[in-house]
């Protein structure tokens, strides 16, 4: 483990974990942008898709702007695309009708999960590199860098 007694190694250990994670983006980046081409979408409609999915409650449209930095404009013309592509579907809430729910179409994630099969095939042959307990420390990793990135950037997560 790379220590303050010892900076260049600390250097050198910063500098492998940043190459390695612009690779991955860049590799899950290329990805994302050849669904957004094959479904004639933005890679910004992809990541809301993500976040629709990912989300631990139902989305709203603000908490979709919010989480994604976008204006309300920008939030209206995205769920558009996503509805007219078919991949969400808006639902009213019944209890206040001005609350409006996104959900991820269930026909869509059957694409989503074909186009995006070579990264699942990837992920779990990399998993089967690694014993429980190593993953649960990537797992413990990939968590804290996603709960630092959000306090940095101050995004909804």
């Amino acid at each position: 483990m790379a220590t303050a007694d010892d900076p260049e190694r600390a250097a050198a250990g910063l500098q492998a974990f940043a190459l390695q994670l612009r690779r991955m983006n860049g590799e899950i980046n290329r990805l994302v942008q050849g669904f957004a081409g094959d479904q004639g979408l933005h890679p910004t409609d992809v990541q809301a898709l993500a976040a629709i999915l990912d989300a631990e409650e139902p989305m709203t449209p603000s908490r979709l702007g919010a989480h994604l930095g976008l204006t309300s404009g920008a939030v209206t013309a995205c769920v558009d695309r996503l509805e007219r592509a078919g991949h969400i579907r808006r639902v009213r809430e019944s209890a206040d009708r001005r609350v409006v729910h996104l959900h991820y179409a269930a026909e869509a994630r059957s694409a989503a999960r074909t186009y995006f099969r070579p990264l699942a095939r990837a992920t779990e042959a990399a998993r089967s590199r690694f014993t429980d307990e190593e993953l649960s420390v990537v797992l413990r990793f990939l968590t804290a860098m996603n709960e630092e990135l959000s306090l940095e950037s101050g995004a909804e997560r």
